[in-house]
């Protein structure tokens, strides 16, 4: 499976995840820790995915999504944004409505 495919068959697969260089518990990127901090604080239940363990993914990711840095959040397979944007909704209350939308388009 290449790299594209393999991000297509994870997006599809988990209906939040984010894609960020560390995990959730041992983030290696301050950008990706407050990205994972919001998620966590809007009370989602995300799959995450560490680029950094997987050379292929972390070099396809930005052509895949055409955003080049990390974290990066896909939402039911829809591209979100990295960082800044997922601090900006979670401040808004947008994220918290969105993730309990996935949420309710899961039951």
């Amino acid at each position: 499976m290449d790299v594209v495919d393999e991000i297509k068959a994870t997006v599809a697969t988990h209906p939040i995840v984010l894609f960020m260089k560390g995990t959730p518990e041992f983030p290696t990127c301050g950008f990706s820790d407050r990205a994972a901090k919001a998620l966590a604080a809007a009370e989602a239940t995300f799959h995450s995915v560490n680029v950094l363990a997987d050379p292929g993914m972390r070099a396809g990711l930005p052509h895949y999504s055409n955003w080049p840095t990390f974290p990066q959040l896909f939402l039911q397979g829809e591209f979100i944004g990295g960082c800044d944007v997922v601090e900006d909704l979670h401040a808004a209350g947008e994220l918290k409505r969105m993730v309990g939308d996935v949420a309710g388009a899961g039951t």
